[in-house]
């Protein structure tokens, strides 16, 4: 099987990658992520990526255009749906990429993350995959989340402090917010008891 994985930094791919190989995955890997910010993190994150993928012998594709831009234009005034924004960007372009490269289907690294939203990431990328003729290949990726930071170290690999967008980082600084947001998740499962 020949699928196209969406990376969004080499960190996030060491795991997944070698859990798909040792699957005899053909695995090419595609670089889009528009909502990385800033510029410099951008460009940090595609040579980190380009490092793994060199020493790992690993193909891929990478779209250098900097998409800050789209991004905010879709994302602003939607802020509370920004992550489903984000994966619609991200991951549309991702498997129209992999049925125009003639892949029996695709995933993702999102997968691998702790922080991103499973169930909703599953959701839009089964739908995207019908969409295109393609499989969508699932695999719970975090369940290797500390083995892939431990490779990643090993590797010295640079390794990001926040998921990329704006907001991302601004939560991941903002000690403030970061207090506003624990309160209000504790008051949602407080009313949801």
């Amino acid at each position: 099987m020949r699928i196209l994985l969406h990376v969004c930094c080499g960190p996030c791919t060491v795991y997944p990658l070698q859990v798909l190989r040792d699957e005899s995955i053909e695995v090419t890997g595609y670089f889009y992520n528009p909502n990385i910010h800033p510029y410099r993190e951008f460009k940090r994150r595609i040579g980190a990526l380009v490092a793994f993928a060199e020493k790992k012998k690993f193909a891929l594709e990478i779209d250098r255009n900097y998409g800050l831009t789209e991004y905010l234009r879709r994302v602003v005034h939607h802020e509370e749906k920004r992550c489903a924004i984000c994966y619609d960007m991200r991951l549309g372009r991702a498997a129209a990429r992999a049925a125009e490269l003639g892949m029996d289907g695709f995933s993702t690294t999102l997968l691998y993350s702790k922080y991103q939203n499973h169930t909703l990431l599953k959701e839009k990328c089964v739908r995207l995959a019908q969409k295109h003729g393609l499989q969508f290949v699932y695999r719970d990726f975090r369940e290797g989340w500390q083995q892939g930071i431990d490779q990643s170290i090993a590797m010295d690999l640079y390794r990001q402090p926040y998921c990329g967008c704006i907001y991302s980082e601004q939560e991941r600084y903002d000690k403030k917010l970061r207090k506003q947001l624990r309160r209000a998740r504790e008051n949602e499962i407080k009313n949801k008891a």
